[in-house]
């Protein structure tokens, strides 16, 4: 199912179409995607059960076992994949289990791992998994997408909180014209889509994808270490996809000096989302490479000003 708009209008169209107004989610959240997700069930007033964890610790499946056998009122569990807030790369696997178990509706936001991390959707007894045009099948952002258990899709009609993010309006108008959107297409973005999905099977498909996003992470960590540079998270709990790095505690430090020193020799980092740390982000998804790695690392060390 594609869907005009954001990431996060697929989200929201998901948890607004196929809750009903009995249901109720579990929400796990370790981050700002997750957070957003909440936020988004409360302005709709779909009922929520939140379970943060916090940001820089990974759901505790007996935490999220406890809470489903306390609240038996709980239809749906959803949770976000690859934690770009920090790099923390969730266990969905485990979750899926406790989803089987205890027969709930699953929802994964895989907005940054879909098609760069190997997902058996199938295996997962995903119900409905989100991502995005322009993450890492390398797109451009201009649509995102669902995937949905065809079942569970035909029995939405009539929930949507919306009339534009209506998920089973959007399918039904697919199916039932030969693929046309319900409103304008964003056509551009649906083209190269298509030539980044040739790009994908041309480069080995997701196994081959994941395993340079892989090495880009290990040899982005391995170099700002030895620049003196300290990952938020420990090494077991990254993604491949985002890495978050506390930020010098050098008195002269200044990030947006360190950005604009980075930018000017053609590299652009991200600040921080984490609310207890001050820290800031490098990415490694896209047409990222070893030089590229080397590259980065050699402006970093050009623009540590205040070693200088």
């Amino acid at each position: 199912m594609l869907l005009q708009g954001s990431g996060s209008y697929a989200v929201e169209a998901v948890l607004g179409s196929v809750i009903g107004e009995q249901g109720k989610v579990l929400i796990v959240s370790n981050g700002a995607y997750g957070a957003r997700m909440i936020e988004m069930a409360q302005l709709m007033g779909i009922a929520c059960h939140p379970y943060d964890c916090g940001e820089v610790s990974r759901p505790d499946a007996a935490a999220i076992e406890q809470i489903l056998q306390n609240d038996p009122a709980i239809t749906h569990i959803a949770m976000v994949h690859s934690e770009t807030t920090t790099g923390m790369l969730n266990p969905i696997a485990e979750v899926a289990e406790l989803a089987k178990r205890y027969d709930k509706r699953y929802i994964v936001d895989a907005m940054s791992s879909f098609g760069g991390i190997p997902l058996d959707i199938a295996a997962l007894n995903i119900d409905y998994l989100i991502s995005s045009a322009n993450k890492c099948i390398q797109g451009v952002p201009g649509f995102a997408f669902v995937i949905a258990r065809e079942a569970e899709l035909a029995a939405c009609k009539g929930r949507s909180r919306s009339l534009s993010l209506d998920l089973y309006a959007q399918w039904r108008c697919m199916e039932d014209n030969h693929g046309k959107w319900r409103f304008t297409s964003p056509t551009h973005t649906v083209l190269a889509f298509a030539q980044a999905l040739k790009e994908l099977a041309q480069e080995g498909g997701v196994s081959a994808r994941h395993q340079r996003y892989r090495n880009n992470q290990r040899r982005l960590v391995a170099g700002m270490r030895a620049l003196g540079f300290r990952p938020l998270l420990d090494d077991s709990l990254h993604s491949p996809i985002i890495t978050a790095f506390y930020s010098p505690d050098a008195p002269q430090y200044r990030f947006h000096t360190f950005y604009q020193k980075l930018k000017d020799q053609g590299f652009v980092i991200y600040p921080g989302k984490v609310s207890q740390s001050d820290c800031f982000r490098i990415g490694n998804i896209g047409e990222v490479y070893d030089a590229d790695i080397t590259a980065l690392l050699a402006a970093i060390d050009n623009a540590m000003y205040w070693k200088q």
